[in-house]
């Protein structure tokens, strides 16, 4: 398809262009396959705005007489207003931007044509794998194996082509338990805790429907798991009534007469349609312009997007808990496994594990938890808080991490090694990117389309000297101790930085945490010298 087919008017001039934080201005206006470039020409400035259209959520447009105004919402919380001479050249930048901004080809999309001058194709993909997370773990080989069952994803579409398991378990009775389990996606390693050898193994819901059906191979794969312990603990993100419901539609749980050594905790955490809802009643509550602060606090309380942040990290803790201070592994899952799973089993290792709070630790963290483990990032970060379009399959998990991270970097400003501003990137790379890292549903997908081989990886450009200075803590002090974060309703505060990051306020507080951090550089170098 060629992208000019869908651009009837390439550019406008005479467009005054609206955005938050800075003064209206006159200038040019273009569209291109991917972007919307918005040039300032008045009294001699160069000031640009480029747009990928992939970051746009949603657009309204308003005719007068022989103009119009298009409203441009974006999907990282922007508003944007154009206001556009000509009704017919109006209607065909609007056309554009609806049809360009939801193509459905992934091979079409930015990542694909992005060819920045200083790397190359060729340059390593991430900064971890499931082989070289293995390799450094050699306390794990005695009783643990890298197993290539899933080489060719025929196993289980959603996980990577080698994953950790217990040595003993064959990889034809991985295959007979991937059957038992929904998606395929049977019990694998994520973290081993090297202070007491214990694991967090996950997985997604037993298929034992009705009859209570189970799986020999399921049940022998979870007793190698505790081999030599006492217990182990089952978490499962679903209330004890939803488990027991999924029975009917052919899921279920683990039953306690057939895995006898391990006890099932239920912690309900809310995921899809509730989540993302949450998320638009949050964002209506930011840009509301009353002035009225019992209205403000009524709605952001009714959004109750501070609740999820709390469930999720007392859920988390509850799982660190077990590990760390109680010395057992845990097995957790919801029903997929792919959302609210994941987000616990990240949190509770930044909570016990230093090396997942340095810089690199935290985004191989990222890409082993999330884009290895089969998130499907396409589908949840489809559309943002001002979509028009029905929701399908949209939840803001991943962004929902990002915001318990943040309330971790803020509890414990000293025990983190990268700042905000790097939570800030990946909240917005993750609904829109130059880079190939979040394409797609899961390694599969991004193999059968080539992902690797034809877009560069987000992390590996964040750890680039110049990017790594950016996003680096400076007042980062390495600690052993775990971070055990409070989850009373006072401790936690709105991410400001990200929800209200278009607004003055937020604007003087980022001007501020800047001038800070240079301040602290400095003292730095001045105390070497």
């Amino acid at each position: 398809m060629e992208f000019s087919e869908h651009i009837k008017t390439a550019n406008v001039e005479d467009v005054v262009l609206r955005q938050p934080l800075h003064p209206p201005s006159r200038g040019t206006l273009c569209i291109t396959g991917h972007h919307l470039l918005f040039s300032d020409r008045e009294d001699g400035s160069s000031r640009q705005l480029l747009l990928l259209l992939r970051n746009i959520d949603a657009i309204e447009k308003r005719m007068s007489g022989s103009s119009g105004t298009i409203t441009i919402k974006c999907k990282d919380l922007r508003v944007l207003r154009l206001e556009i001479p000509g009704m017919e050249q109006c209607l065909n930048i609007a056309h554009s931007i609806e049809t360009l901004s939801c193509l459905d080809s992934v091979s079409e999309m930015y990542p694909f044509f992005y060819r920045p001058s200083d790397v190359s194709l060729q340059d390593q993909w991430g900064p971890s794998s499931p082989e070289k997370h293995f390799s450094r773990m050699k306390e794990l080989h005695d009783r643990w194996r890298l197993s290539t069952v899933n080489r060719d994803f025929s196993v289980c579409p959603s996980y990577p082509p080698a994953v950790i398991v217990p040595k003993n378990i064959s990889d034809d009775m991985l295959e007979k338990v991937a059957k038992f389990r929904q998606g395929g996606r049977f019990p694998v390693l994520c973290y081993y805790h090297r202070k007491n050898g214990m694991v967090i193994m996950r997985s997604s819901q037993p298929l034992t429907g009705a009859n209570r059906k189970r799986c020999r191979e399921d049940e022998l794969l979870l007793q190698a798991v505790i081999d030599g312990s006492d217990k182990g603990y089952i978490i499962d993100t679903r209330s004890t009534q939803q488990a027991l419901q999924a029975r009917m539609t052919s899921g279920g749980f683990e039953s306690k007469s057939f895995y006898s050594s391990w006890k099932r905790l239920h912690r309900q955490m809310e995921r899809g349609k509730a989540l993302q809802e949450s998320l638009i009643k949050l964002v209506e509550a930011c840009g509301d312009e009353a002035n009225n602060m019992d209205r403000w606090l009524s709605k952001l309380e009714n959004s109750k997007w501070l609740s999820h942040v709390q469930t999720a990290l007392s859920t988390a803790g509850l799982l660190a808990e077990c590990v760390e201070r109680d010395g057992h592994s845990v097995l957790v899952h919801g029903a997929e496994g792919t959302d609210s799973t994941l987000l616990i089993s990240t949190l509770a290792q930044l909570i016990m594990d230093p090396c997942c709070r340095t810089l690199e630790g935290f985004l191989a963290l990222l890409e082993r938890e999330w884009v290895q483990a089969g998130h499907p990032f396409r589908q949840r970060c489809a559309h943002s808080a001002y979509s028009h379009a029905r929701l399908q399959q949209e939840s803001p998990v991943f962004l929902l991490l990002l915001d318990c991270v943040w309330q971790l970097w803020r509890q414990f400003p000293l025990a983190l090694g990268f700042s905000e501003a790097l939570l800030l990137r990946l909240a917005t790379e993750a609904y829109a990117s130059n880079y190939g890292t979040f394409l797609c549903n899961s390694q599969q997908e991004r193999w059968a389309l080539g992902v690797k081989k034809n877009t560069h990886c987000l992390f590996q450009a964040l750890l680039r000297q110049k990017e790594r200075d950016c996003y680096s803590n400076p007042l980062y002090e390495p600690t052993e101790l775990a971070i055990w974060p409070s989850v009373h309703p006072q401790s936690l505060q709105l991410w400001r930085g990200f929800f209200l990051r278009w607004t003055p306020q937020a604007r003087h507080l980022e001007e501020a945490q800047e001038e800070i951090r240079n301040m602290v550089i400095e003292w730095g170098k001045l105390a070497l010298s």
